[in-house]
């Protein structure tokens, strides 16, 4: 299928049917195990496929149907990782605490990932298909470092390891491969530092498009309480954004609507395709489609009408399920103004 302009997508995640997991929760607890559990999440990955399809978004995701949590859905297929003694800690610059498997020995993958989710989703659809990745940075404050001692050498070699199933995923067919760094918008001085060599790793030789997601965090209570201690602005991304925008990474998901982030920092992205985030995942409250149009019409002061995608805020894992449909209807229509208004 071609790209129309202003192409609608989504962050990555989705919430998972009832008869799947536990719903509105970030770490739901799964309703089966073995074959029963992974032909569930097939059937609830082939599920949100029509219905993302149905809703009229151009590049579409597995909903991380097939994952307990972004993270640990990668990690529990790398070796050296403790999963059995997890320890409370505090992620996200101690935003808030969890439970976070532990580091215990040399890191390598026992064997793929997500080959079937990704080879499933290219069967079933011909648009073009996004698989998202836990960023380095995000691993490394996603777990307890008890083997390398030092936090960047372990970020480095989870980088190998996500290059090394960012590759197949492009063999398997996947178009987009996102790296998820909520992370970013936590450790601002570190991500020029180091942040973006470790991004840079992850996605290296790859020819696929690839892109990296900066949010300030799923709608849940901890991040909503956060957001309101950010003041009238929210300026992180002008710290980051010009490191970015020097890297090789082709696209830039962020949040936009209902946010505090200056509208006019999306001019630091320049020569990035920017997947601006025109649906509030922390509320119910479906937008319209005029007022996604409304959104994109502000991004485009500011980003090449060539360079806009139409997004989400952050993924949906948490949310209502006929809210989450609703909204991607929502996003897609509102797409579909602003191609009439300003194509």
């Amino acid at each position: 299928m071609s790209t129309p302009l202003f192409p609608a997508t989504l962050a990555g995640s989705l919430p998972k049917p009832v008869w799947l997991a536990e719903t509105h929760k970030l770490w739901p607890q799964w309703k089966a195990q073995g074959e029963d559990l992974a032909a569930a999440q097939r059937d609830a990955t082939l599920l949100w496929l029509k219905l993302q399809e149905d809703a009229g978004l151009d590049v579409v995701t597995d909903g991380e149907q097939s994952r307990q949590h972004f993270v640990h859905g990668f990690l529990e297929f790398v070796e050296g990782i403790d999963f059995e003694h997890k320890v409370e800690m505090g992620i996200r610059g101690d935003r808030y605490k969890a439970m976070v498997p532990q580091v215990v020995g040399p890191l390598r993958l026992k064997g793929r990932v997500h080959q079937s989710e990704a080879r499933l989703l290219r069967a079933h659809t011909d648009r073009k298909i996004k698989f998202t990745l836990p960023g380095p940075m995000t691993i490394a404050d996603t777990v307890a470092d008890r083997f390398y001692g030092d936090k960047v050498k372990m970020a480095m070699a989870f980088a190998a390891l996500l290059n090394q199933e960012a590759h197949a995923l492009q063999a398997d067919g996947v178009n987009v491969i996102q790296f998820d760094e909520p992370a970013f918008n936590v450790f601002l001085d570190e991500v020029p530092v180091w942040g973006i060599a470790a991004l840079e790793t992850a996605a290296a030789g790859l020819t696929c498009t690839t892109a990296v997601h900066i949010c300030y965090g799923y709608g849940i209570q901890a991040n909503i309480d956060w957001k309101k201690t950010l003041g009238e602005q929210w300026r992180q991304y002008e710290k980051i954004f010009p490191a970015i925008a020097r890297s090789s990474i082709g696209q830039v998901s962020l949040e936009c609507y209902h946010s505090h982030v200056p509208p006019q920092l999306m001019a630091l992205l320049a020569g990035k395709d920017v997947l601006v985030g025109v649906i509030d995942v922390a509320s119910d409250v479906v937008e319209t489609p005029e007022q996604v149009a409304d959104t994109i019409g502000t991004a485009l002061q500011y980003v090449p009408r060539e360079h806009l995608y139409a997004c989400t805020n952050c993924g949906m894992a948490p949310m209502d399920r006929e809210v989450a449909r609703r909204k991607l209807e929502a996003l897609a229509q509102g797409a579909a103004i602003a191609r009439q208004r300003w194509g």
